[in-house]
């Protein structure tokens, strides 16, 4: 009997490389059969007889053409490096001091307090967590001086560590974008920036809010645009955060609740340039996808009021297969880049078997081990990472990252993937060459990748590392 793990090897090794074993052989042959006709007498007369014309334009035209192609090329955007916050101590909060206040707090019933304490206890976080420490009262004491305080904690402590970090001074930002889904300052986090660290008046800004948990693979997609139209060597400041202490819900909707069960305190400075020069990792690739088309996956997470006129995030029942219907369709474009042509006809004869066969017949999941060697996939929950994980045949240890950092920090938003790369690099796995997948979902519905190439693995420097204090005690065991 043949052994299909020594087969698919052979196989990808014959399809992904068509070209070279069976194409390029064959012309080869053809090329050689007809010189071996025509004999070398009559192929020397044949070129002597080519005018020179001919002879500069074979020449010129494919060097023309390859230079037309360079110059029209978009420039390649880089990572440099990038900073995660790790909040105060003071903001620590364990499971078991959430589930203490909840039962003091006064909106709370016997029914809401049970939920609750079921919820944490199979959320997936565990006792190193963060809240600002409004959050830390009771009943919590939310309000708009408390949110500044909150942003401008996470907001600086990742930009300070990012320039120390990297050397780079704010006077060389060119273009600064921001993100933050439920809280929209004014003055917005890019004026905040821009005052903190004196950057210039010239400087290309834009906040982002409402946007979701999947806002930083977006604020990606707007600085790469940006930066490719500016002057080459220009540099850009992301910032991804989500400020906690206004998403605080003081209801009984049940629905309502969870989002205070799982968000935590957390933001991610990333500096990228159009220079290769000092660069850590090149962006390949940016997919987006929204359905907010369909009014089942517009309303599956949403900012809005209770019965009582109580504001919180609601997230209803279809979250989840919303999520895995738009992971789908953002897969089907990524796909169609970034997989091995072997990957794809597997696929391509598996959906053609089902529609003239019988649909009985499993379509075929794409190996996306043959794309990525590391998986960012947002920390949107417990049961978000279990969908996502069979969905896409992955391995315990790929999805290592993103379970551990749901453990450490909780759900940080838009910055969680950015955790997530941490930790992979805290445990030395990255190498060059590498691909990295970061998967964002969120409100609308939507579903962002960006993917990654590894140029430079991490140094051992600890600033900005969020993961220097505790990487030794990971991975941990989460019970089911």
């Amino acid at each position: 009997m043949v052994n299909k793990h020594r087969l698919k090897p052979l196989y990808q090794l014959v399809v992904n490389n068509f070209h070279i074993l069976v194409i390029l052989p064959v012309i080869s042959i053809v090329v050689l059969r007809k010189a071996a006709q025509l004999g070398p007498n009559e192929l020397l007369s044949r070129f002597h007889g080519l005018r020179q014309v001919h002879l500069f334009l074979a020449v010129f035209l494919p060097f023309a053409m390859a230079t037309l192609y360079l110059i029209r090329r978009p420039r390649s955007v880089y990572l440099v490096d990038y900073a995660c916050c790790r909040p105060k101590s003071i903001c620590r909060v364990s499971l078991g001091s959430c589930t203490e206040n909840a039962r003091l707090y006064p909106y709370i019933d016997d029914g809401s307090f049970r939920f609750l304490s079921r919820m944490l206890e199979r959320s997936g976080l565990g006792d190193q967590t963060y809240l600002h420490p409004s959050l830390h009262d009771i009943p919590p004491r939310c309000s708009l001086s408390g949110s500044r305080d909150e942003a401008e904690q996470v907001i600086f402590a990742a930009v300070d560590d990012l320039f120390a970090k990297t050397g780079i001074s704010p006077g060389a930002i060119d273009i600064l974008v921001t993100n933050c889904s439920g809280f929209t300052a004014t003055p917005t986090f890019t004026d905040m920036i821009v005052n903190k660290y004196k950057l210039r008046v010239d400087i290309q800004e834009v906040n982002m809010s409402g946007m979701g948990c999947s806002a930083g693979v977006i604020s990606l997609d707007v600085a790469k645009n940006l930066l490719q139209a500016a002057p080459r060597g220009a540099h850009a400041l992301v910032v991804s955060t989500e400020i906690t202490s206004l998403i605080n819900y003081s209801g009984k909707n049940r629905t309502m609740l969870l989002p205070a069960v799982l968000f935590r305190m957390g933001a991610a400075a990333v500096l990228l340039s159009t220079s290769r020069s000092n660069s850590r990792f090149r962006l390949k690739h940016v997919v987006r996808t929204i359905t907010a088309a369909d009014d089942r996956a517009y309303q599956c997470a949403s900012m809005m009021e209770d019965d009582e006129g109580k504001t919180g995030v609601h997230l209803s029942k279809d979250l989840l297969p919303v999520a895995g219907e738009t992971l789908k369709a953002n897969i089907a474009a990524l796909g169609s880049i970034v997989l091995p042509p072997s990957e794809k006809l597997l696929f391509a004869l598996s959906f053609i078997m089902r529609k003239v066969l019988s649909r009985k017949i499993k379509l075929y999941v794409p190996d996306f081990h043959t794309a990525f060697d590391h998986f960012c996939i947002h920390t949107g929950g417990r049961g978000v990472l279990d969908a996502v994980q069979s969905s896409l045949c992955l391995s315990d240890e790929n999805v290592e990252p993103s379970r551990m950092t749901l453990h450490r920090f909780g759900n940080t938003s838009s910055s969680s993937l950015w955790y997530e790369l941490a930790y992979i690099e805290a445990k030395g796995r990255t190498r060059k060459g590498d691909r990295v997948w970061m998967a964002g979902f969120g409100s609308g519905f939507k579903c962002n990748s960006a993917v990654w190439e590894c140029l430079k693995p991490a140094s051992n420097i600890t600033i900005g590392a969020p993961w220097a204090d505790s990487i030794h005690q990971y991975p941990v065991n989460i019970s089911k």
